[in-house]
């Protein structure tokens, strides 16, 4: 892994912002006027989805995908000027907050800047024509990493930007060239060693699937070469099966305790439930009790925490890439305080040094850190259990997401539909 990876980055809270659907101005200033709101969550990074033009050419919908980027250098004129986008980066890091920006190098519109500049730069299908190698992104085309002019103009590209922002999410990375992000990664720590380098993961089917069609793709375990901190997609697919089906519910917790063994030590997983690709979790949920534990439970797992715009509010859909669609803020259900209190705890340094274990996995998630002499345990009553047992010694305690009185008497405490944490001593442990 990155060596020099800062594990208090598992500590963070992600906030991810689609300018365009964030407000009723769709741009920059709409996201600034938003951002006292969104600091007093307790978020840490503003993650903003790419703020380039978009192609024109093959089109999706009437705005287009953010992902189809024409030029990599100039922002898109619907988000406002280069200079308002300063202006988020400069608002946010006056409330303390980091921003981070995405890249897309796997593929660039059909009518961009390099297509008409530099023709012999991307991939071509067996007629010669330009193509994308993989999917439906039909209003894309590939990069050709086999140009070595490709790597140097983009690894200006970050060179460009890391002197402005805190951090980077690279979309689709694990299709690109190791080789080149480590290489990208060596020269970006020259001027900016502080960067978070997110890696937007693979699921597992998917790189099978690439690599049984001759194309080359990473494992996570791979990425951690180059970067700082991973997409959950390799464990993602196991949540939703759980949310479809109780009974899945321990597979998914175990294959979230198998991380810690199968990736380098200093490893940092985004713990993301929803995004843009995603569809709402309030939607996959079967009511609001069930949404808070599973917020909980987000909060409480090795790695940052990840909002995405509007779930906070508990919204059901999630905002269309290719049109104007403005999330519909709902305050009246609002967790925002919910949300507050989990990043204030999720600050603790137990999160980013402790030693994080699954205790139980039937029905209830309990789960621990250790740390110094600091011992917190997560209790998340996923399946209406009436009661679990925990690992501490009896006696009274407090539930730390809403101060009330917890009662461990023989070894067991009662549940209702409200999650525990229990932050508590070492000497406590049963």
């Amino acid at each position: 892994m990155a060596r020099q990876t800062n594990t208090e980055i598992r500590s963070y809270t992600f906030y991810q912002v689609f300018p365009r659907q964030h407000s009723k101005s769709h741009d920059f200033i709409g996201v600034i006027k938003d951002l006292d709101r969104i600091h007093a969550m307790g978020v840490d990074v503003l993650y903003v989805l790419p703020v380039h033009p978009i192609g024109e050419q093959a089109r999706k919908g009437q705005q287009g995908s953010p992902y189809s980027i024409v030029d990599y250098l100039e922002i898109h004129p619907g988000l406002g000027t280069y200079e308002d986008f300063i202006l988020l980066i400069d608002e946010a890091h006056k409330r303390g907050m980091k921003v981070m920006m995405d890249i897309v190098f796997n593929h660039t519109s059909r009518d961009s800047k390099l297509v008409k500049e530099k023709p012999d730069w991307f991939y071509k299908n067996d007629k010669g024509e330009f193509a994308n190698r993989i999917g439906d992104w039909s209003d894309i085309t590939d990069l050709d990493f086999k140009k070595r002019d490709v790597w140097n103009y983009l690894i200006d590209v970050l060179k460009f930007w890391a002197s402005k922002v805190d951090g980077f999410r690279c979309d689709v990375a694990p299709l690109l060239p190791l080789d080149f992000w480590m290489e990208a990664r060596k020269k970006i720590d020259l001027i900016n060693s502080n960067l978070i380098w997110l890696s937007e993961s693979v699921e597992p089917g998917f790189i099978k699937y690439l690599r049984d069609h001759g194309y080359e793709c990473y494992s996570d375990s791979e990425m951690y070469q180059a970067f700082d901190v991973c997409y959950d997609y390799d464990i993602f697919s196991y949540m939703n099966e759980y949310l479809k089906n109780p009974n899945k519910l321990s597979r998914w917790l175990e294959e979230i305790a198998r991380q810690d063994v199968i990736y380098p030590n200093n490893y940092i997983k985004l713990r993301s439930f929803e995004n843009h690709d995603q569809e709402r979790l309030r939607s996959k949920v079967r009511d609001h009790a069930h949404f808070m534990q599973m917020m909980a439970l987000m909060f409480f797992l090795k790695g940052p925490a990840f909002i995405y715009a509007g779930q906070e509010h508990e919204i059901f859909e999630k905002p269309s890439l290719f049109e104007i669609d403005l999330i519909p803020w709902n305050s009246e259900n609002s967790i925002e305080v919910f949300i507050k209190r989990l990043s204030s705890l999720k600050k603790q340094p137990i999160f980013s040094f402790g030693n994080f274990n699954l205790i139980h996995s039937v029905n209830v998630a309990v789960m621990s850190y250790a740390y110094q002499n600091q011992f917190l345990v997560g209790i998340f009553n996923l399946e209406g259990a009436t009661s679990v047992e925990v690992p501490l010694i009896d006696g009274n305690y407090t539930n730390f997401i809403n101060d009330e009185d917890i009662v461990v008497e023989h070894g067991k405490i009662e549940l209702n539909n409200q999650p525990i944490i229990i932050d508590t001593l070492k000497e406590h442990i049963k």
